[in-house]
């Protein structure tokens, strides 16, 4: 297990980030950022009104992407 908070990482020492995910789920690991697979639109979707820039709730969902 491992952290990226100074403790952790300065003194390579057991942190209080890595026993709270130890004691919340009994097996030392943690799916903070789970993927989600589903691809569908957002109800409050406005991407048609918009052209080829996506709306918010489909960038905040992750279904789309703002262009560079």
């Amino acid at each position: 297990m491992a952290c990226t908070c100074p403790h952790h990482v300065h003194r390579n020492a057991y942190c209080k980030h890595m026993a709270a995910v130890e004691h919340a789920t009994g097996d030392g690991t943690l799916d903070a950022f789970p993927l989600d697979d589903d691809d569908t639109e957002p109800e409050d979707c406005d991407c048609d009104g918009l052209g080829d820039f996506p709306c918010w709730p489909c960038v905040r969902t992750g279904r789309k992407e703002l262009p560079n």
